[in-house]
């Protein structure tokens, strides 16, 4: 059965994405395979009637294949707001936005950092936990998951939250990350009490004393414990908080731990944190403005001591290494910001971060007097207010094939960080071209993967369709126009041809229907109409109204296989028959001799209806082309 339109999880991840408590700007720090990214996205779009919600979700994963992977899990959403990067969780870039001209560092509303963990908490499901587990595992994390945590809170908005998570129950993993985040922020965090949040879930409380443990056995209380020789794998952020009151200040309790037995689910660890004010190494002088005002300060002493006739001031002359760094950084930031007016967002230059896996195609925004867009608007009779400036291409030269569109919020970003960022994917395809479709007045045809976010702002080439007619859409594959109802013809009569809206709207009056809207792409030839919709969303929509789509489809073969075996000849049936007596006159022969054969002739009998049926396939091989030969000549 294929599923792959749905989202599916466990709830432990519907768990995580629920503690967010949802806002506007969102960042999933570790986001591969995506089923907690596909969650995030679909509470953006809890209003359907909001084509463009206010917000973002950028997913990151520092692996260049698994983001494919997360593409492809996004993709199934069909969201403009989502955009899939590659970078390393623990740096990953500080990015830019612009507000009313002026440059603003982008700050996130919520992040979720479902950190890379040791996954003892997977052993129900994950068998090679049992073969691999080894304490070693947790000691080699701690360092990286602080890091991400770390860096996780230094992009978080003032009032923002950030949920940390682990789907392990060491506490190396989890209290300690929590602890030495904590201590180190001076307060500017907070663990928050979600207990009043998730009624009816069973959980324990965060723990405040646990040991550390090596490989071979040994067991360590407090760091001052740990030998030197063991002390580049065992290090002191590993250990609980010795100061009591520090340790009651911190409010580990608050931590939630969910064991495999509570509610049969896998065992996993969830915090979440609260950013009350910015982190105090931020408060502080970075090392270059110190370095600058310590120059100054010399200069000055040195100039009081001039004037005392002490010291002769010589200044030195900027070394020529410093000139060329700024006329390069000169040339980077005219070519950025020629680049941002042209609307290109290449792929970072390899100078800056080191990359990976694919060099991705660059995000081209239409200008504004771009000549491919008036023939669309005028053919769609597209709304004034359509947001024409957040259509982009992914080729910078020659023909433009693919449309995409993203949200105004993503186009600050893209415009503004091209430089700082590796982006994998973003925006949906709303428009395709048609080789065919010039002569229809429009190059460009529908794409089913965008129609719900195009489909407010389009007030042409609109047919409502009834329930009956969507099935036939979705079961056969160019259908003739007198299989759809009266209704539809009339719709269809003075609509000149080419790309289509299909609109189904529910009747509250029939309660056994399909009780929500469905809008279709589709395509109105001379005597035809078709659906373009993927395969996978053709059955969840047959499965939403109630069509058993696997017997069907059986019903189809049978038919075609009588069609087969009524169309034969003559002399087909005749060689069949004298096969026949000739197969009777052997078996009496060979049952004179012995029984044997007759058995061996019984299961010859019975492989024999599955020949048949090997010998039909091509007969529906024969009536697909003969649909397409029949959808080629429409269109010409």
């Amino acid at each position: 059965v294929d599923i792959s339109f749905a989202s599916r999880s466990g709830s432990n991840e519907l768990f995580h994405v629920i503690l967010l408590n949802f806002l506007f700007y969102i960042l999933d720090m570790c986001a591969a395979p995506g089923s907690k990214t596909a969650q995030l996205i679909e509470m953006l779009h809890a209003d359907m009637n909001v084509p463009f919600p206010e917000g973002f979700v950028i997913a990151n994963d520092i692996d260049n294949k698994r983001c494919y992977l997360l593409v492809h899990q996004a993709k199934r959403l069909n969201s403009p707001c989502i955009m899939v990067v590659n970078h390393d969780a623990s740096s990953i870039p500080t990015l830019q936005i612009d507000n009313s001209g002026r440059k603003e560092v982008l700050f996130y509303d919520r992040i979720l950092c479902d950190v890379p963990c040791s996954g003892d908490g997977t052993m129900r499901k994950n068998i090679d936990v049992w073969k691999k587990w080894t304490t070693q595992n947790s000691l080699q994390l701690h360092g990286l998951q602080l890091r991400i945590a770390t860096r996780g809170v230094e992009q978080l908005a003032e009032g923002g939250r950030m949920v940390y998570s682990t789907c392990s129950l060491n506490p190396v993993e989890n209290e300690a990350v929590i602890a030495s985040l904590l201590e180190k922020s001076e307060g500017a965090l907070e663990l928050a009490d979600v207990s009043s949040e998730l009624p009816g879930l069973k959980w324990m409380p965060g723990i405040t004393q646990w040991k550390v443990m090596l490989k071979d056995g040994q067991w360590f209380e407090a760091w001052k414990d740990v030998p030197s020789n063991r002390q580049t794998q065992i290090r002191p952020t590993m250990f609980p908080i010795k100061d009591e009151e520090k340790q009651k200040a911190m409010n580990l309790e608050r931590c939630i731990r969910i064991l495999p037995h509570h509610q049969n689910t896998g065992g996993f660890f969830v915090a979440v944190l609260i950013k009350k004010s910015p982190m105090p190494w931020n408060k502080r002088q970075s090392k270059l403005q110190r370095k600058l005002s310590q120059r100054t300060a010399d200069i000055s002493v040195s100039a009081a001591a001039a004037e005392d006739g002490a010291v002769e001031i010589v200044e030195e002359p900027p070394a020529a290494e410093d000139e060329e760094t700024k006329e390069s950084q000169h040339l980077l930031t005219v070519e950025s910001e020629q680049s941002k007016k042209d609307g290109v967002c290449g792929p970072p230059p390899s100078k800056k971060m080191k990359l990976f896996g694919f060099k991705e195609d660059p995000f081209v925004f239409l200008s504004e007097d771009d000549p491919l867009f008036p023939p669309i608007q005028k053919f769609y009779a597209l709304d004034p207010s359509f947001p024409k400036m957040n259509l982009l291409t992914r080729t910078q030269e020659g023909k433009k094939r693919q449309l995409y569109m993203v949200s105004k919020e993503l186009r600050n970003v893209l415009l503004n960080n091209s430089e700082r960022m590796k982006v994998i994917n973003t925006g949906i395809k709303v428009w395709s071209r048609n080789s065919d479709g010039e002569q229809f007045g429009c190059a460009f045809r529908l794409a089913q993967e965008g129609i719900y976010t195009l489909y407010p702002f389009i007030n042409a080439r609109i047919i409502n369709v009834c329930i009956e007619d969507v099935k036939v859409l979705l079961t056969q594959e160019n259908p003739f126009l007198s299989k759809f109802s009266s209704e539809t013809h009339k719709w269809v009569k003075d609509l000149a041809m080419g790309s289509i809206v299909l609109k189904y709207e529910p009747d509250p009056s029939k309660p056994d229907t399909l009780q929500c809207p469905v809008v279709l792409c589709g395509w109105h030839g001379k005597t035809s109409l078709r659906a373009f919709v993927p395969k996978n969303e053709r059955l969840h929509y047959l499965r939403m109204m109630g069509v058993e789509v696997f017997k069907a489809k059986r019903k189809e073969e049978d038919f075609e296989s009588k069609t087969e075996e009524g169309d034969q000849d003559n002399t087909k049936h005749m060689e069949e028959e004298m096969d026949m007596e000739h197969n009777e006159l052997a078996t009496k022969m060979e049952a004179e001799v012995d029984e044997e054969p007759i058995h061996e002739l019984m299961e010859s009998s019975v492989i024999e209806p599955e020949n048949k049926m090997e010998n039909v396939q091509p007969s529906s091989e024969n009536a697909e082309n003969r649909d397409i030969a029949d959808l080629s000549s429409v269109k010409a």
